[in-house]
């Protein structure tokens, strides 16, 4: 890694996110600017919108920040993983680019990701006083206990797409869609330690929610009973010992 390189890359998956992702960069600029050395991508989870065109005119005007393309859309897993693949940094941050995640906190979680040391894997967000339907709260309730009684991960909300974390770390977990949501438990299979951050949740800035009930519900089921396996499945690795 060069020293120009950028010592923090940011990676926002958005789909159809133009009318956020202005107000997002200006937001995540002066949470870094001054602070790190910092590149800003978006994987644009093939949009049908003006998200590109925006994205093209606020690279004009930023040099640090980058996108990446996906022809159809794969998922946020799949965004998070191609941003994190494309990023340049050692240390990374993700966050929703619906407006929802306040880049503001960005500072903290690095922070404490850095006083951690080399054993720390994961600085993960929790989210407070969130700012969704009834609906949608009830169904991140049922959905964290669930997961915490399965996993026994330690982590009240794995659904904040504000995550800090290092990038080999990441590149280094088995990959699946919704690899997202689970990340605080494979981190801690990899035996790396998790450290918490309590971030304000914000009202979304524009659009609406690409996610539904099938997303958050039905295949998180499916998902967790293979994150299950993979923790029960982990081998130790034995010390060799020489003479």
């Amino acid at each position: 890694m060069s020293t120009n390189d950028p010592a923090v890359s940011v990676v926002v998956p958005v789909r159809n996110e133009a009318g956020n992702i202005g107000t997002l960069t200006t937001e995540i600029a002066k949470a870094l600017d001054g602070r790190w050395r910092f590149e800003v991508v978006y994987v644009d989870d093939g949009s049908s919108d003006g998200t590109d065109a925006e994205l093209k005119r606020l690279m004009v005007l930023y040099p640090w920040l980058r996108r990446v393309r996906h022809k159809q859309s794969c998922g946020q897993s799949c965004a998070v993983r191609s941003g994190v693949t494309a990023a340049r940094a050692s240390l990374v941050v993700t966050l929703d680019g619906d407006g929802q995640n306040d880049p503001a906190f960005i500072a903290a979680m690095l922070r404490a990701l850095e006083a951690g040391g080399p054993r720390m894997g994961l600085i993960a967000g929790q989210r407070t006083g969130r700012k969704a339907s009834g609906f949608k709260k009830l169904q991140s309730r049922i959905a964290n206990a669930v997961r915490s009684a399965v996993l026994r991960d330690g982590t009240r909300d794995t659904g904040c797409g504000l995550k800090a974390f290092r990038r080999d770390v990441f590149m280094g977990l088995p990959y699946f869609d919704g690899l997202h949501r689970f990340l605080p438990a494979l981190v801690r299979r990899e035996g790396y330690g998790i450290g918490y951050v309590d971030v304000v949740d914000r009202p979304r800035g524009a659009g609406v929610s690409n996610y539904g009930l099938w997303d958050r519900l039905w295949v998180g089921i499916l998902d967790l009973a293979g994150v299950w396996w993979l923790i029960r499945r982990k081998k130790r690795i034995p010390e060799i010992l020489e003479d």
